[in-house]
């Protein structure tokens, strides 16, 4: 039996010692001149983005629905339904995206 902590197999080796690397997440003197790892790649707020995708599925099932199960009447009503709600939609999110946008760490 070896003597020493660890025993001289050609294949199980001790384990190296090494510095363990330090990403420039939150240092921001590790940073470079043009990084900035707390803005939004595209500009837009992510929560923005998925109420967008959300709300999309959301009234295109409805009005999928409406079309399908119902008749004339319910037929009528999801168009006026997709007429009046997608302006809604869009300036809503907009709005939304406009206000919780971040101006202090702007995107490229």
């Amino acid at each position: 039996m070896p003597t020493s902590q660890y025993s001289r197999h050609p294949i199980i080796k001790p384990p190296e010692e090494y510095e363990v690397p330090k990403a420039p997440v939150r240092d921001d003197d590790a940073l470079g001149i043009s990084e900035d790892l707390d803005r939004e790649p595209d500009g837009v707020p992510h929560r923005v983005i998925g109420f967008t995708a959300l709300f999309s599925v959301m009234l295109a099932l409805l009005v999928g629905f409406m079309m399908l199960a119902g008749g004339t009447v319910s037929r009528v009503a999801a168009i006026v339904i997709v007429v009046m709600a997608i302006p809604v939609l869009v300036s809503t999110l907009r709005t939304k995206a406009t206000r919780d946008r971040d101006y202090l760490h702007p995107s490229r």
